[in-house]
């Protein structure tokens, strides 16, 4: 964890502000099963928390704003899911000016959904500010206006995902007892382009079923669609995935849409070859 966050962390609780950390997740699987009429793709994924945060904070202000530390993102201010997201209860609530400030820890464009977890933890953390009494069950409604992903991040638990991402089912996986790397590449990766080069078909099994098999033996079984037109792109992200296994990664897999790719460890690693040119987060079990 980079020694700025640490330190911003320190100062925020020291001022005794309110702040939520807003955790990453990563695919376990993606299978991209139809080509819908409205545009959207069907799906079926994993959505999975990994211990890889960003910090927003919520603070009194004369005006609405938001101010990004950190990584930086690209874009109109304007558009920021957090911002969107404050709006979105200011509006129905009739809220206080606020001043957001986001700690960008987790990289954009990595199919990690942090830009998902930062507005649908900003939910929360208003929730509780201003004690609304939102539920669960409402605060993934408003979450699930800014994103098929949002409402994931509500609960925060493991869930299989269909429809277009926005259709939850509980699922049993505990990856608790394993290392999580993450290795973001310099590499962006648009959403449109990747869909775009997919095709979709149906698994004979479904993921659902597939990931209750042994961790040991999701290799080959549990697939994500994209590895193989991203792949072809960009051969270096494929050869990550190779140096993950050949680093005795248990399992390995691009994330999303990428680009991304995370290794599950049965013990604690560090990989030095991989932190030449690429980002490596490595998360606590």
């Amino acid at each position: 964890m980079p020694w700025r966050f640490l330190v911003f962390v320190s100062l925020q609780q020291k001022r005794h502000a309110m702040l939520a950390f807003a955790n990453c997740k990563i695919n376990l699987g993606l299978n991209i099963t139809a080509r819908r009429a409205d545009g959207y793709h069907g799906l079926e994924t994993i959505f999975y928390p990994v211990k890889l945060y960003d910090v927003v904070e919520l603070n009194a202000a004369e005006h609405t704003s938001c101010h990004i530390r950190g990584l930086d993102i690209p874009g109109n201010g304007e558009d920021n899911l957090c911002l969107k997201a404050f709006r979105l209860l200011q509006n129905e609530f009739n809220l206080p000016e606020q001043q957001i400030t986001l700690l960008k820890n987790i990289p954009i464009g990595a199919g990690l959904g942090g830009g998902s977890s930062d507005a649908a933890f900003l939910l929360k953390l208003i929730n509780s500010k201003f004690d609304l009494g939102i539920t669960e069950t409402e605060l993934e409604q408003y979450a699930g206006t800014l994103g098929a992903d949002c409402p994931f991040f509500i609960k925060n638990k493991a869930v299989y995902a269909a429809g277009i991402g926005d259709e939850f089912a509980a699922v049993n996986v505990d990856l608790s007892a394993y290392q999580i790397t993450i290795v973001k590449p310099p590499v962006h990766i648009s959403t449109a382009e990747a869909y775009g080069a997919v095709r979709p078909a149906v698994p004979p099994i479904s993921l659902k079923d597939v990931i209750n098999l042994p961790v040991s033996e999701w290799k080959g079984k549990v697939k994500n669609d994209f590895e193989s037109p991203v792949f072809q792109k960009y051969p270096e992200i494929a050869q990550i995935k190779q140096m993950l296994y050949d680093s005795g990664a248990t399992f390995a897999l691009m994330s999303g849409s990428g680009s991304s790719v995370f290794g599950i460890f049965e013990n604690k690693v560090r990989l030095p070859a991989l932190e030449q040119n690429n980002i490596v987060f490595y998360t606590r079990p």
